[in-house]
């Protein structure tokens, strides 16, 4: 199997995931916060899939939203066996990205210290 072919099939998923969270899933735990799929880590035999999410808001909302994310797998599971033509559908594992809120954070310090090199 081709990198490439992996590299086609983990933006697939990560396109599908995204559409499936956003207009397919029902659970008020998961259509409450902003969520967004950041990427998807796909082993060589296409058989796991790591998903990446970021979700916008507190700690407890993120708890939340990731156990509902897990819990509906299956589902999302099955959505992706029907939308993309694989032999077989990768086992899915949802994961929180921290790296839009690090990134915020960053802009924040660099603000405050532009800040402070124009008042000097």
């Amino acid at each position: 199997m081709t990198e490439q072919r992996a590299y086609r099939v983990a933006e697939e998923i990560k396109r599908e995931v995204s559409d499936i969270i956003r207009y397919d899933l029902k659970d008020p735990r998961v259509t409450g916060p902003m969520i967004s799929v950041t990427g998807v880590d796909l082993t060589r035999d296409l058989s796991h899939a790591k998903v990446f999410v970021s979700i916008y808001g507190s700690d407890e909302e993120q708890q939340t939203t990731m156990t509902a994310l897990n819990n509906a797998a299956g589902f999302i599971r099955s959505e992706i066996g029907k939308r993309i033509r694989l032999r077989h559908t990768p086992e899915i594992v949802f994961q929180l990205d921290h790296s839009i809120s690090y990134g915020a954070h960053i802009n924040d310090v660099l603000r405050k210290i532009e800040g402070k090199d124009s008042r000097e």
